[in-house]
């Protein structure tokens, strides 16, 4: 496919399903502004791909100045798939960057062989944090999109006993003055598979040269399971989604805040 209906079709074909679901967390969650810089963060995988191409959209055409780097990390790929990270690179006409890393091997020697992929997850997010400060950006954008974030909720709910989620924009702990943004909040991955084959694009998929994640199995057991509920309750997935905006502490057990626990115990105590 030609790369202008490449680019077109992000705007015209996808833009109920794209476009505007990205604006709407851009301007909802003030993702960017005036004076960013943003490394979009490039993993090889659809989703990256496209949230490098929506934000080369967004560059493009937005009335916020701001300046933008790609970047994609080679963790220790086999060659196939760093062969098509920069083919993919190529046929998007993705101006980026890879940078190499040895993550994989170093993952596996840590964790000693023993599902490895949190120490890898830990390490490949502070590699990328520190190509992005190395540019002189103060924002990553990732590609995770709203079904990661409804994934995770009912991860931690049903496997980790807790409530977390995925926020939309993140401060980085170690990093000063870097925030983690997540453009495609609102962007359901059907859609960005739908957009995929529309443009005939083939990415990577897990790239792992390590192992099979056995959260990944866990998450597809989870995305089936939101696949099944949803099939009699159209809206399930938004509802998981909108459940981390609508918490009411009145009526829950404990908590816990800026680091601090807290107990429904405390109203008795006073």
């Amino acid at each position: 496919m030609e790369l202008v209906e490449i680019e077109r079709s992000i705007i015209k074909k996808y833009r109920k399903e794209i476009w505007s679901p990205f604006i709407k967390a851009i301007k909802e969650f003030e993702l960017i502004n005036d004076g960013d810089k943003v490394a979009v963060a490039i993993s090889g995988g659809k989703d990256s791909l496209l949230l490098a191409k929506v934000i080369e959209e967004l560059h493009k055409h937005s009335k916020v100045k701001f300046d933008v780097a790609y970047i994609a990390m080679d963790p220790g790929y086999s060659p196939e798939n760093r062969e098509r990270l920069e083919e993919n690179f190529k046929y998007l006409n993705i101006d980026g960057q890879i940078f190499d890393t040895d993550v994989f091997q170093i993952a596996e020697s840590v964790s000693k062989g023993q599902y490895p992929c949190y120490m890898c997850a830990r390490m490949r997010r502070g590699s990328l944090y520190s190509k992005a400060q190395e540019l002189g950006c103060n924002k990553i954008a990732l590609g995770h999109h709203m079904n990661d974030v409804i994934e995770t909720i009912m991860l931690n709910v049903l496997y980790a006993g807790n409530f977390k989620t995925m926020k939309p924009r993140l401060k980085a702990q170690n990093f000063e003055n870097m925030e983690l943004i997540r453009p495609f909040y609102y962007v359901k991955e059907e859609d960005i598979i739908k957009w995929r084959d529309y443009v005939e694009l083939f990415a990577l998929n897990c790239a792992c040269s390590v192992t099979k994640s056995q959260e990944a199995y866990t998450r597809k057991m989870i995305k089936n399971m939101i696949a099944s509920m949803k099939e009699s309750n159209p809206d399930v997935e938004m509802s998981i989604l909108r459940s981390a905006e609508n918490v009411n502490c009145d009526m829950v057990i404990g908590y816990q805040l800026h680091g601090e626990k807290h107990s429904f115990m405390e109203e008795f105590n006073d």
